[in-house]
C-alpha cells in the first residue's frame, strides 16, 4: 500500500514539474501558476474584504459606545430629570447585569472664540470611565471639568471644532446656552470655559459639534438646576443591552424610555449587516471561479499526458491510481493558492494596521483610514471552503482521465 502511495504522489509530482523540454509542457507550467494565482487571488480577496467588514463592525462599535453608551435613558417628553441619584442606586440594584450608570446634560448651543462663532452640543458628564470615547481618542492635554474661577471651568473640545475655532489648548472660548425648562431671560447665560483637553475620534458627528464639560457648568449655563437630560447605562455585555433596555423601563415605568446602541445609530449597524449579507455569495461565485481555473488546467494536463497516461495503465496502474494521481494535483494547487492566498491578505493587512496607506472621508465613514481586524475565523472559513471547492473542481478532470482508454491513449498521443 506504501509502496503504491509512493508511485502516485512520485507520478503526480512529475506530472506537474515545471520542466522546459518542450512548448507544451511549458504552457502547462504556465497554466498551473494561472490557476495557482486564480485561488490565491480569490482567497486573499474573501480576506480581506471579510478582515475590512470586521474592521468597521470594530471600530464603529468602540467609538459609537465610547460616546454614546450602550443604553440611553431619557424621558419621553425630555423634560429634566430630578433626584437623578435615587434613580442610579435603584437601577444598579434592580438589575444586577449594570455595570454602571451615569447622569448626563446635554444641550444645544453657540460657541465663540475670537471673530468665529459656531453651533455645538454642550454635553455635561458625572464621570469619566478609562472606555470612555473623551479618553481613548484624547490627543492633547488631559481630562480636567474643575471650576478654575467663578464663571470659568475647564472643557475638553473635539479637534476639528478647534480646528474651525482657530484656538488652541489653554484658550478660553466662550459658551453661549439657551435656557432649561424655565424661560427667566431673554438673553443666553454665557460661561467661559478653558480648552483643558482635544480629542479625535474620527467621527465627524462628534468631532465637530461636541464640547464635553462637567454637570455642574452646563447646569448653571441652561438653568437646570439640580436636573439632568438623562443617564447613560453600561451592561456587562453590549448583545444582552435589548433585553437590559426593556428591564429598565419596567423598573422606572413611565415616562422613561431606555434605547439601545443599536437603536440609536439603526442607520449605522442596518449598514454594516448589508454589507455582510453579500459575502456568501460573493465567496462561492469567487471560489467557483478558482476551482473552474483548476478543473481547465487539469484537463488541459489530461490531455497532454494522454500518452503516459496511457503507458501507466498497461503497466498495471488501476483507473483508481490515475484518478487519485490527478486529484493530487488538483489538491497540491488548491493548497498552494490557498497557503499563499492567506499569506498575501495577512501581509496587506497587517501593512494597513501599521502604516494606514489607504484612508477615507471621515464625514461619510466615520473613521480617518480603513480598519483592519484580524479574525482567525476568517482565514479558516475562507480556507476550509475553498479547499472543498478546488478538491470538488479537480474530481471531475480526475475522473475523465481514469476513464481514459490505455489503447487509444497511447496510439493519439
Amino acid at each position: 500500500m506504501l509502496h503504491n502511495m509512493n508511485f502516485i504522489s512520485f507520478t503526480a509530482i512529475r506530472f506537474l514539474r515545471f520542466q522546459k523540454s518542450s512548448r507544451s509542457q511549458s504552457f502547462i507550467s504556465f497554466v498551473t501558476v494561472i490557476a495557482i494565482t486564480g485561488v490565491m487571488l480569490g482567497v486573499a480577496s474573501l480576506i480581506i474584504a471579510l478582515t475590512i467588514l470586521g474592521g468597521f463592525e470594530k471600530e464603529l462599535k468602540e467609538k459609537v459606545i465610547g460616546f454614546a453608551t450602550h443604553i440611553q435613558v431619557t424621558t419621553y417628553t425630555n423634560q429634566p430629570i430630578r433626584y437623578y441619584q435615587n434613580i442610579e442606586t435603584k437601577l444598579k440594584k434592580e438589575i444586577p447585569q449594570i455595570r454602571s450608570v451615569s447622569a448626563y446634560v446635554a444641550k444645544e448651543g453657540m460657541i465663540n472664540y475670537g471673530d468665529v462663532t459656531e453651533g455645538i452640543i454642550i454635553k455635561g458628564i458625572e464621570q469619566i470611565s478609562s472606555e470612555a470615547g473623551v479618553k481613548k481618542y484624547l490627543v492633547q492635554g488631559d481630562i480636567n471639568f474643575d471650576k478654575i474661577s467663578d464663571g470659568l471651568y475647564g472643557c475638553i473640545i473635539g479637534k476639528k471644532l478647534l480646528n474651525t475655532l482657530g484656538a488652541k489648548l489653554k484658550d478660553t472660548v466662550f459658551v453661549f446656552g439657551l435656557q432649561g425648562h424655565i424661560q427667566t431671560s431673554i438673553a443666553p447665560n454665557v460661561i467661559a470655559f478653558v480648552i483643558q483637553g482635544v480629542y479625535e475620534s474620527g467621527m465627524s458627528e462628534y468631532d465637530d459639534i461636541y464640547l464635553f464639560v462637567g454637570i455642574p457648568s452646563v447646569q448653571q449655563l441652561i438653568n437646570f438646576d439640580e436636573a439632568v437630560t438623562g443617564f447613560e447605562v453600561m451592561v456587562n455585555n453590549v448583545d444582552i443591552s435589548p433585553e437590559i433596555a426593556k428591564q429598565i423601563m419596567d423598573v422606572l415605568g413611565y415616562p422613561f424610555n431606555a434605547r439601545t446602541l443599536f437603536q440609536l445609530y439603526r442607520n449605522l449597524f442596518t449598514w454594516i449587516e448589508l454589507q455582510k449579507e453579500p459575502i456568501p455569495l460573493i465567496l462561492g461565485l469567487i471560489i467557483a471561479v478558482a476551482a473552474v481555473n483548476i478543473i481547465g488546467t487539469l484537463l488541459m494536463l489530461v490531455l497532454e499526458k494522454r500518452k503516459q497516461v496511457g503507458i501507466l495503465r498497461s503497466l498495471g496502474a488501476s483507473a483508481r491510481d490515475i484518478k487519485k494521481i490527478f486529484l493530487i494535483n488538483g489538491i497540491f494547487i488548491a493548497i498552494v493558492g490557498i497557503v499563499l492566498g492567506n499569506l498575501f491578505a495577512f501581509s496587506i493587512c497587517w501593512l494597513q494596521l501599521e502604516y494606514q496607506f489607504f484612508s477615507l472621508p471621515s464625514t461619510i465613514y466615520f473613521m480617518k483610514t480603513v480598519p483592519i481586524y484580524f479574525r482567525v475565523e476568517n482565514f479558516a472559513i475562507v480556507s476550509i471552503i475553498s479547499f472543498i471547492l478546488c478538491v470538488g473542481g479537480a474530481y471531475i478532470p480526475a475522473r475523465l482521465a481514469s476513464k481514459l482508454d490505455p489503447i487509444k491513449a497511447i496510439r493519439l498521443g
